[in-house]
């Protein structure tokens, strides 16, 4: 029996390739960028399995472009770049790579915390540009964590491993899961479920971690940000699109929140001209699973997926549902 051909929208790992290899026929992109838009269509018509990025359109054009598609495994814990219901309605298996990823993201969001409430970055671009002065008592003083709560908006796997980490520096944690209803309030091993409202209002930090939906596209918009205390900061290591980028800069212009710490941008990879210019936030560029072991394995699960539905097989992680608000 032939082996089924399966395209690789993005470079991977040669490992995962080799892999990948022992069981199918691979066409691997291997360039530093994005396929272009009609190089994909072509390349990926006559294709059995497609592994892709969280930057690949899998959409419906795509989904009729490749009649013989039967499964798209998604190197990421979102999956907003693909069209679910399309590929369900063509009993194409989506799957993306969760758990695999959490402990770097939530290590990441851990130190982009402390970025900002620390004003470690904003130190470094002072004294690259030769503006300190030397040691004083009142100099660029920052927020301790110790004390202090954290919100965290979406206690999925990631929310939840920042939440403990948080812990650790002596944070008390509540939390907000915006697919139940509003003003719902339990205590959890996690922290204490509250509506979006209080955690909003009562939190030193607010980090996000809910998937992109159009429940959740623009999220944290003015409003949200107006409830915030001026002293606290704001962390996204979710999606971009959750957070209203022109809000934010007009929060921060305004000193209507502290700070805030962005890994993920609403028009990736422009950043909001707003932002660019603030001393109080911290820009990472998309970072918060890079590790190499972390890439690696996503990478690798990701074809391990293909692998499985290729050969009559269930998936590993299949996408079973629409993200519910959790990440």
């Amino acid at each position: 029996m032939p082996l089924p051909p399966v395209l690789v929208s993005r470079h991977v790992p040669s490992s995962v390739l080799e892999l990948l290899r022992q069981h199918c026929v691979v066409d691997a992109h291997d360039g530093p960028s994005e396929l272009p838009r009609d190089e994909l269509l072509r390349r990926v018509a006559d294709k059995s399995g497609l592994v892709s990025v969280l930057t690949t359109r899998v959409d419906r054009e795509l989904l009729e472009a490749a009649p013989g598609l039967r499964v798209v495994a998604n190197i990421a814990v979102g999956y907003d770049n693909v069209d679910l219901p399309a590929a369900r309605a063509r009993g194409v298996v989506v799957t993306n790579t969760p758990d695999v990823l959490t402990d770097s993201v939530a290590d990441f969001t851990m130190g982009l915390i402390l970025a900002v409430t620390r004003r470690i970055v904003e130190g470094d671009r002072l004294l690259r540009r030769g503006g300190w002065g030397g040691w004083a008592l009142d100099f660029m003083l920052g927020a301790e964590l110790r004390g202090k709560r954290l919100g965290v908006i979406g206690m999925g796997r990631i929310g939840s491993a920042v939440a403990a980490r948080a812990r650790g520096f002596g944070m008390s944690v509540v939390y907000a899961d915006p697919a139940t209803a509003r003003g719902a309030r339990e205590a959890a091993d996690n922290g204490v479920r509250v509506s979006l409202d209080e955690l909003l209002n009562t939190s030193d930090v607010v980090t996000i971690h809910v998937p992109l939906t159009p429940a959740t596209r623009h999220l944290v918009d003015r409003r949200a940000l107006a409830r915030m205390r001026r002293t606290a900061y704001l962390v996204n290591t979710a999606r971009g699109p959750v957070v209203d980028e022109e809000a934010l800069a007009w929060a921060l212009r305004e000193r209507l929140i502290a700070g805030a710490a962005l890994d993920v941008y609403e028009r990736e990879p422009e950043v909001h001209a707003g932002l660019v210019g603030l001393e109080n936030v911290v820009l990472a560029p998309h970072l918060g699973s890079a590790t190499r072991e972390t890439r690696t394995a996503m990478a690798e699960l990701a074809a391990r997926n293909v692998i499985e539905v290729l050969a009559g097989r269930p998936a590993i992680t299949p996408i079973v549902r629409e993200a519910r608000g959790v990440r």
